[in-house]
């Protein structure tokens, strides 16, 4: 089936691309296999007019909102392949549907690489979590933890004690080197060498963390900046330039969020070092406006 704009993805970046593009009266199918980062998190917090909404309401709104213009077309699955054709782009489903398009967009999102502590993967979302403008202001002053995976804990421990007392455990890792020492109690993080054995807490929440070395200390979030990785191949597949951000590879893409390959764009976590609702939607935004312009002036060219 031939479309104007096939969007792999059908999370914030990409509906707010499928919207623009649906009101320019173009035909736009989204690929979506129901799999969104922030599906663990009750509530979603800091998004304009959204503030403490709950994703999946959000998500199901947008998406009858969208759905609502004659021009597009949803399809729930997964896009596995996908390939450059003379006029535009093929993309094949698991169940083996092919579908074409004269430009694409991917938003498919990216999945987070959790550390293998029992206790820690139920909690993630919601006391276990990764932004503090996202979740921070409702654990302000409570017991704070961050979990060293790399050199960018230390960075996030600085950032997490302006919430809140803070300890950052090293989890085993090698002891800091003075300057870094330094620069923590500066901020007034505490050091905790031990290896975490594992989380503890009623339901989802946390009220513990048990060390190696048998003893427990009392704590009511821990943060973490797992490493990252895309939810597809495809753009591997169609040849776009994949870069390295400080959690995990990203698509790399211009201003106008088109990538290496030319009709190709990306919008939301996979094309960003941070990640955040608002800027998703931007992005999805500012990919549609270049798409749409790009098949108006390849039309006028043409002519």
């Amino acid at each position: 089936m031939q479309h104007d704009v096939i969007i792999i993805g059908g999370s914030y970046a990409g509906l707010s691309a499928a919207m623009y593009i649906a009101r320019a009266r173009r035909s736009v199918c989204i690929v979506d296999s129901g799999s969104t980062r922030n599906r663990f998190s009750a509530h979603s917090h800091g998004f304009f007019a959204h503030d403490g909404a709950e994703p999946g309401a959000m998500l199901a709104k947008a998406r009858a909102q969208v759905a609502a213009y004659p021009t597009t077309t949803f399809i729930e699955g997964e896009a596995i392949n996908a390939a450059i054709k003379p006029a535009g782009f093929s993309v094949q489903l698991a169940d083996g549907e092919m579908l074409e398009s004269a430009r694409l967009v991917l938003a498919f999102g990216i999945f987070d690489e959790l550390p293998a502590i029992p206790g820690l993967a139920e909690r993630w979302g919601s006391s276990v979590l990764h932004c503090p403008y996202c979740h921070g202001y409702e654990f302000s002053g409570q017991r704070l933890g961050v979990l060293y995976l790399s050199s960018m804990s230390l960075y996030q421990s600085k950032m997490i004690a302006e919430w809140g007392p803070t300890t950052l455990y090293l989890n085993g890792a090698p002891m800091l080197h003075d300057t870094a020492l330094a620069e923590l109690q500066s901020h007034g993080v505490e050091i905790e060498p031990a290896t975490v054995s594992a989380l503890h807490g009623e339901g989802s929440q946390l009220s513990a963390i048990e060390l190696s070395d048998g003893h427990s200390l009392g704590l009511d979030a821990l943060y973490l900046g797992p490493r990252t990785h895309l939810n597809s191949t495809v753009a591997q597949q169609l040849g776009c330039e994949i870069g390295e951000a400080p959690f995990g590879p990203i698509i790399r893409v211009d201003p106008q969020m088109m990538t290496s390959v030319p009709g190709v764009y990306a919008a939301g976590d996979i094309a960003r070092g941070a990640h955040n609702v608002t800027w998703a939607c931007a992005d999805g935004v500012t990919a549609a406006m270049a798409v749409l312009r790009s098949l108006v002036f390849a039309r006028s060219l043409s002519a």
